[in-house]
């Protein structure tokens, strides 16, 4: 590719409300990744969103003066063919399909969460077939584009990319790079002066070794139970005789696996309060999107970092770079386990160390895995691996053994009633399974 071609990145699901953090890290980071057109892609019921913050981007690059074109289309084949990136952030269902992926579980007695458990299932049985189906656009019309996969469940959603098309796909996730800034800023230091493990599953992580500036602090972070939690997880407080002895920071979602009662108990509280953790976000969304019409916004709001996707952008535009610049650095990624993890299949997809070559990401060893650790991740990923089937499929006995196998779900009966329900609910989006 020749330089003065400049790049062309396709964001789908670009109506987002996170889409004014990833414009402005293209900005940001316009001389090391020479952005010449940039696609924004929604679908018609998205139209409304993508008008707005489609918009709010041109101003922002007219504002920086640099030669990007900004494209707005529903459009998908356009904006895929011949990219260099394309990147995806979206929501199938829209927020009212998550509202229900929390709140049917929890009329159940189980955790609602949008990405584990139950609600996590349903997510991944919508979105796989539709990524999987972009995917065939991209290995049509741009058979080189990295692919880089926000879309949640992150960890699922990349695997069935991996082992089912061939594109080249890296799954996101923002949790990493919050814990990295949580950290410098605690310890105040540089970004390049920590070095941190994570071993497990997105979603599912043990953070083994934390290093500043050469000195070894995951005791003293174990010890005194300091708490980095994403906007979207309350923040329970650990049990300190618990975590001493966990052997890694653990990622405050498994708050939903170690502190189940708790978790249960405040999300029926939160919903008592102020609705679905979904309500709450809409209303978050609601209240952007007014900032973002207004004609005179040329920059990011500070009020998108209440979203709980802080840094998500930062992540995809340091990566796009990393690969692009063949840099070489230390990301921690999603991506086929490989023999990094010697009990769980190769072609699974897990959340660890990688160098990032312009080849791709090449997964580190891990030094540390906490025996404690070993059977969860199991248990999490044969679940994942059976609503991979299920979501191909359409299969609802493999589905049903999915949501049996899923640790927070107590028995086959509650399994039972919950996949009927939610398979219920989710029927437009979902016509594998009503054939």
């Amino acid at each position: 590719m020749t330089l003065e071609k400049g790049l062309k990145i396709a964001v789908i699901g670009g109506g987002s409300s996170y889409t004014p953090e990833i414009v402005e890290g293209f900005i940001k980071k316009y001389e090391q990744l020479p952005l010449r057109e940039l696609w924004l892609v929604d679908i018609e019921a998205g139209r409304h969103k993508l008008d707005i913050v489609g918009e709010l981007a041109k101003r922002m690059v007219a504002k920086s003066g640099l030669p990007i074109e900004v494209h707005l289309t529903l459009d998908r084949r356009q904006a895929i063919e011949g990219a260099d990136f394309v990147s995806t952030q979206m929501r199938v269902g829209l927020l009212e399909a998550r509202k229900w992926d929390e709140h049917i579980p929890n009329l159940h007695g189980v955790i609602g969460q949008e990405t584990t458990g139950p609600g996590g299932m349903m997510k991944a049985l919508r979105t796989i077939p539709v990524l999987l189906d972009i995917c065939r656009d991209i290995e049509e019309l741009a058979p080189d584009a990295w692919l880089l996969n926000f879309t949640n469940p992150a960890g699922m959603v990349t695997e069935a990319i991996t082992r089912y098309s061939k594109v080249k796909s890296i799954g996101l996730c923002n949790a990493p790079i919050g814990l990295h800034k949580w950290l410098t800023k605690k310890y105040d230091t540089e970004a390049n002066r920590l070095y941190t493990e994570f071993v497990g599953l997105n979603h599912l992580h043990w953070v083994t070794r934390i290093e500043v500036e050469g000195e070894d602090k995951l005791n003293e972070l174990l010890d005194k139970r300091e708490e980095y939690s994403g906007k979207n997880v309350p923040a329970t407080e650990w049990d300190p005789e618990f975590l001493r002895t966990l052997g890694g920071l653990p990622s405050y979602y498994l708050k939903y696996f170690y502190m189940q009662d708790a978790m249960f108990e405040e999300q029926l509280a939160s919903l008592k309060a102020n609705g679905t953790r979904a309500e709450v976000v809409k209303r978050v969304e609601d209240e952007l999107f007014e900032l973002y019409k207004n004609p005179d916004l040329q920059e990011k709001p500070k009020q998108l970092e209440q979203r709980g996707g802080a840094y998500y952008s930062e992540a995809a535009v340091n990566l796009m770079d990393s690969l692009y610049n063949d840099k070489r650095d230390i990301q921690t990624l999603n991506v086929s386990n490989g023999r990094v993890l010697d009990f769980l299949p190769e072609d699974a997809a897990i959340e660890v160390n990688c160098v990032v070559t312009s080849k791709g990401p090449l997964p580190l060893p891990v030094t540390k895995v906490p025996e404690q650790a070993k059977g969860l991740i199991a248990a999490v990923k044969t679940y994942e691996r059976l609503t991979i089937e299920a979501a191909i499929t359409g299969d609802r006995g493999i589905a049903l053994q999915a949501m049996a196998a899923h640790p927070l779900v107590p028995s086959v009966g509650v399994a039972k009633k919950l996949l009927d329900e939610m398979l219920e609910k989710n029927k437009p989006y979902l016509p594998a399974f009503f054939k």
